[in-house]
């Protein structure tokens, strides 16, 4: 019995009445809070204002095959979540309802991280908890039947359907690996708490032929992973991709929480879980290495000046070749990132072309792998590439002291990148430790180019051009003022 009916108990209680009546009344207040709890579902959103995050989330099914609710603690991104799944499941959708609809009985899957988060998380919040079938979001009433996999966890619901026909949704855990998703089409898939990509690709291909959704809710505690950044286009949070429906929700977007609530478990939090724990915002956690505002760094592309010395860093490789141009102000000793190269899989002959059209005569350090050989050809990358026109040099690789002598130019106004180095910007949002410390080896070409043109600045050199060279802006001939 919640205090408000406790306090209204012990009132009556304490008035004039028989004991027949007094029990009457507790009986009638008890039956009222059973009934309540079993049947959160009409009561969750009954009152809608205040949770438009979340009603802007369901509604956009109607409109994206693909969404992910990217919130907080503690703001109802499970109960969302299983909301929706009963809406699918019993077809009772609200009047305000503007999402995806099924006139059918549906076939759906409920993924959670592991098989103790699917049994205390997503089978409470559909079923509530064992024992206690109907005090979750699934009325007791829709309930047919439940099928257990062990004594504690259920396998799956078999739920009434307001057409007359019987649903079914079985319980997965993501962990299980993508073989564990393989099988038959379903008509809407829900994934609570982050899974790996090939895991969420293959619940794509579960709906492709039904026409039907995927949609996944969690907080962002691992940052721009593969799948967040799948979700989005060009790593921008605020844009996402083709497709695809992205609903970040944080404290302030759930009215239930309330400020002291709030205040309380801000304190807790360690500073780099803020983000992602109140907002709902992707945060690289402890790991991020360039830890500095991007707007202490970035800015609007100018046309270098032709007595600024220049640099090219390049990275080779089969999969990405990636290279950076750098300039730098003699006056107050600034490096610029100014253009960039990002291709993969293309011949050394296809890049030396694309360097060669920013400028013939810059000179260009090199990552010294280089003088391993190729994947594609067994030739040595090095000699291939100065045979083709570069200018190479050894970069200075040293890892540690770069990456440190980098933050720290980035830190202090020493080293800025044009808003057009849109590659090299995204490989800074994931670029991270994992948690022993190491580099995490994906999506650092341009990372790396940039740490070689910091350790081995010394070999930029003031370029009395013969050719054309590409300047700040794409595409841009500062000898003639027209473009290339």
């Amino acid at each position: 019995m919640n205090y408000e009916d406790q306090f209204k108990t012990e009132s009556v209680l304490s008035a004039s009445l028989t004991n027949k009546e007094k029990q009457e009344l507790v009986a009638l207040l008890e039956l009222r809070e059973q009934y309540e709890r079993n049947t959160l579902f009409y009561r969750w959103f009954n009152d809608i204002d205040g949770y438009t995050k979340h009603i802007n989330f369901l509604n956009d099914g109607a409109h994206y095959r693909q969404r992910g609710f990217l919130a907080g603690n503690r703001v109802g991104k499970s109960q969302t979540g299983a909301y929706e799944a009963t809406c699918h499941l019993t077809g009772l959708y609200p009047a305000w309802w503007q999402g995806k609809r099924f006139d059918k009985p549906t076939s759906g899957w409920i993924a959670g991280k592991t098989s103790a988060t699917v049994k205390e998380t997503v089978q409470v919040a559909m079923l509530g908890m064992l024992g206690e079938w109907g005090t979750g979001m699934l009325p007791k009433s829709e309930i047919i039947h439940v099928g257990k996999a062990t004594s504690a966890t259920v396998d799956y619901i078999q739920v009434k359907h307001i057409s007359g026909g019987v649903s079914t949704v079985n319980f997965k855990t993501n962990d299980a690996g993508r073989q564990a998703f393989e099988g038959t089409a379903k008509d809407w898939i829900w994934i609570d708490e982050e899974c790996d990509q090939d895991v969420y690709f293959e619940c794509l291909m579960r709906t492709m032929t039904t026409g039907g959704i995927v949609y996944t809710t969690f907080t962002p505690l691992r940052g721009l992973t593969e799948l967040v950044l799948s979700l989005l286009k060009n790593g921008d949070l605020e844009t996402p991709a083709d497709g695809v429906s992205i609903t970040t929700c944080g404290w302030d977007d759930a009215p239930h929480l309330g400020e002291k609530e709030k205040a309380e478990m801000l304190a807790a939090l360690p500073p780099w879980q803020r983000l992602s724990r109140t907002k709902g915002i992707p945060s690289l956690g402890s790991g991020v290495i360039y830890a500095v505002n991007p707007d202490d760094y970035t800015t609007a592309p100018f046309e270098i000046p032709a007595h600024w010395k220049r640099l090219v860093a390049m990275d080779v490789g089969w999969k990405r070749t990636a290279a950076c141009w750098c300039a730098f102000n003699p006056e107050d000793k600034v490096m610029y990132i100014y253009n960039e190269h990002y291709k993969g899989e293309a011949e050394p002959l296809i890049h030396a072309e694309a360097i060669k059209a920013k400028g013939k005569n810059i000179p260009i350090v090199i990552d010294s792998a280089a003088h391993g050989r190729a994947q594609k050809d067994g030739d040595d990358l090095f000699t291939m590439y100065t045979d083709l026109g570069l200018d190479l040099h050894n970069a200075n690789k040293a890892i540690e002291t770069g990456l440190a002598t980098t933050w720290s130019m980035l830190s202090f106004g020493k080293l800025k990148i044009f808003n057009n180095c849109t590659n090299l910007l995204s490989e800074m949002k994931t670029y991270r430790r994992d948690e022993k410390g190491n580099i995490i080896k994906s999506n650092d070409h341009l990372c790396d180019c940039m740490r070689y043109a910091v350790m081995t600045k010394d070999e930029a050199r003031e370029v009395k051009a013969k050719e054309p060279i590409a300047n700040a802006f794409y595409g841009y001939n500062p000898h003639t003022k027209t473009g290339l």
